[in-house]
């Protein structure tokens, strides 16, 4: 992507339900300058957007003295309807479910803000900036795996937002009938199934029931997480290399039903979990190979991958890491290519990306 504004000030925006991240960028220099604070959940949406808004205020103080603003974005979890900047029953949001997101940072800066899903994000990052730019490649699906599992669409350059913004909701797909209850209400989502959260649940059930010896141990040490897990299977532990292996299986289930209906040429996982696609892989392929006809037609070198950009259809992890949706969030103003007073918050961003 060439940016026309490679001097001027942007601020993105992070929202998670763990941290909130908020980051100075310019396209010349990167990233500036960045916050980061707790996600304050138990005190209730306005306190968050109050930490939020006095973040990205004093990044404007340090910064727009010696460069001119071109916007302010932020990347919100979904459900996120669009253009009305509000969020419906987020699952990593409790309390936040009618909450009119965009009109509360507006009401409080004083300027126009996009807002935008934050695996929208994601995924326009890695199209930039990415393994979408690197590769040549102008559609891809990306699935970010962190508390949450999200989903980001680009299709022939473009966001894919659906009616009424809510598209790119893979997340939510079924893999598992009769699995755990989801944050969205449902059983056996993705996301119950093959987040951190997930491979962290699966841990504590194996330890319950004294089927995970190693890492009762690990977990008497410290409080278990994805990344400690990923090491523990990584050194052979039984149960931790069984937990990954399953998430594998159920990203490949997910995936299967994507290629099969998209048919792109690139699927990207990113987010913390990816940090481990060497677990993941093996079980995620075996299940893609057998589950989506369309992979087993397109993959690389297959009778029907012949004139697909890079040679057939690409699963890969992401090439940005875990700062993906924070740059997306950094250049999105550049993709409106106007000053930040001219921008309207009243229709959802559907910008080119290349």
């Amino acid at each position: 992507m060439t940016f026309q504004h490679e001097h001027m000030l942007t601020i993105g925006v992070d929202l998670g339900g763990t941290n909130l991240r908020i980051a100075a960028y310019a396209p010349q220099s990167g990233i500036l300058d960045s916050i980061v604070l707790r996600t304050r959940l138990e005190a209730g949406p306005e306190a968050v957007v109050d930490d939020m808004c006095a973040a990205i205020t004093e990044l404007l103080e340090r910064h727009t003295p010696t460069r001119p603003l071109l916007g302010i974005a932020i990347g919100s979890p979904g459900p996120l309807e669009l253009p009305a900047g509000r969020l419906h029953h987020p699952p990593n949001l409790p309390g936040w479910d009618g909450f009119g997101l965009l009109d509360a940072v507006e009401q409080r800066l004083g300027r126009k803000v996009i807002l935008e899903s934050d695996a929208n994000l994601a995924a326009i990052a890695e199209h930039a900036l990415g393994l979408g730019q690197s590769l040549g490649i102008d559609s891809l699906c990306m699935l970010t795996l962190g508390t949450g599992v999200g989903n980001g669409i680009v299709l022939n350059g473009r966001l894919w937002h659906g009616a009424s913004g809510m598209g790119g909701e893979a997340g939510h797909i079924t893999v598992e009938p009769n699995g755990p209850i989801c944050g969205c209400g449902s059983r056996g989502c993705l996301e119950s199934c093959a987040s951190a959260t997930a491979v962290v649940r699966s841990a504590v059930e194996l330890i319950e029931q004294g089927k995970a010896p190693g890492l009762a141990l690990l977990c008497a040490e410290e409080p278990l997480t994805a990344e400690r897990l990923a090491a523990a299977a990584s050194d052979g532990d039984p149960a931790a290399k069984s937990i990954f292996a399953a998430t594998g299986r159920y990203l490949g289930l997910c995936l299967a039903d994507l290629v099969n209906v998209l048919n792109l040429p690139l699927y990207i996982l990113g987010g913390g979990l990816a940090n481990s696609w060497d677990l993941l892989a093996p079980a995620l392929f075996a299940e893609l190979e057998s589950r989506s006809y369309v992979y087993a037609l397109t993959a690389p070198g297959r009778i029907a991958s012949h004139g697909m950009p890079q040679g057939g259809t690409q699963v890969l992890p992401a090439k940005l890491g875990a700062d993906a949706g924070l740059l997306g969030a950094c250049i999105l103003p550049h993709y409106a290519a106007v000053p930040q007073d001219s921008l309207s918050s009243s229709a959802p961003v559907n910008l080119p990306c290349g």
